[in-house]
């Protein structure tokens, strides 16, 4: 493990300092001043945390979710709690999707039958687009 520099001193002459709240403490030989450095971890793009939290709100489940953008379906529950998003309450409507390149959306929309008689909405996905399209439920 490579020593971190001082955020007092920037000098890189530090010593470990025991453990505070589970990270590691270190003492700068120099200022003596005791610090800690943050958890390295695996972070998420903001990008890929807001295009989740949307298809949650458009009633996309979790493991949805997780197949179609790659992240944990459990970070999308605990950014959901985090954010505090709750999903409107309309049990008539069911979202359907489809993931389609430039081209593919393009002859979609080209044909009139696609678009009549129902909501819909079209959000960038990396390189391709994803329509999400609401249907009544069936009785």
């Amino acid at each position: 493990m490579a020593t971190p520099k001082c955020p007092k001193c920037s000098n890189t002459n530090a010593v470990r300092n025991g453990v505070l709240n589970g990270r590691q403490r270190f003492r700068c030989k120099q200022c003596h001043y005791n610090f800690t450095v943050e958890k390295a971890g695996k972070s998420i793009s903001s990008y890929y945390v807001i295009k989740a939290l949307q298809l949650y709100i458009e009633g996309v489940s979790y493991r949805e979710i997780e197949r179609l953008l790659g992240v944990s379906h459990v970070s999308v529950m605990n950014w959901v709690k985090k954010y505090q998003i709750k999903v409107p309450e309309n049990n008539s409507y069911h979202p359907t999707y489809k993931i389609l390149s430039n081209k593919e959306l393009a002859e979609y929309f080209s044909k009139p039958e696609n678009v009549s008689g129902a909501g819909m909405i079209v959000t960038e996905l990396g390189d391709k687009f994803m329509l999400i399209k609401w249907e009544r439920f069936r009785e």
